[in-house]
């Protein structure tokens, strides 16, 4: 396992869309590490391939007070939502910016594990709209996205206000 690093807005790597996985290798299980590992070395409850710059549709999910540890999703799809409301959220590509965005709390998913073995859940609250959060990176969108257009020019201008302490610590 190895920690990797996060891309960051406004970086245009964080807009290409994932493609979708087809082998199911050692180079496919390396990646699943590495985005645990980094995952935990950030303290954070989501990730996905594209924000380490690597484009296959792979993501991680590890919600707090779920006791499963990480959960592996790859090539997800959703095929229903519910119970939709204000969540906030924030996110390791965009430092310093958190805001609130509607998203269904009650999801179902298929998907494939690491092996390639197909699954399919429902789950909600955190998990539900963290799942939605990185299936979105997938896609090549951020949830600054979601934000109105001035929460958009608020976000920006938090970012680069982010990334410009960043720079001169």
């Amino acid at each position: 396992m190895a920690q990797r690093e996060i891309l960051i807005y406004p970086d245009p790597r964080l807009r290409h869309p994932a493609e979708p996985v087809v082998d199911f290798d050692d180079d496919l299980s390396q990646l699943v590490d590495d985005l645990i590992e980094t995952l935990s070395v950030h303290d954070a409850i989501g990730l996905s391939a594209t924000q380490i710059d690597d484009q296959r549709q792979v993501l991680i999910v590890d919600p707090p007070g779920e006791d499963e540890g990480p959960q592996v999703y790859i090539n997800p799809s959703i095929s229903a939502k519910s119970a939709w409301g204000f969540v906030e959220e924030s996110c390791l590509s965009v430092p310093g910016v958190k805001g609130s965005v509607v998203r269904a709390t009650r999801v179902s998913v298929s998907a494939q594990d690491a092996t390639g073995k197909p699954f399919q859940r429902s789950v909600d609250g955190m998990h539900a709209v963290c799942l939605q959060h990185e299936m979105d990176h997938l896609a090549g969108k951020l949830f600054i996205d979601r934000f109105t257009v001035f929460g958009r020019m608020r976000a920006r201008r938090a970012a680069k206000a982010a990334a410009a302490q960043a720079q001169s610590a």
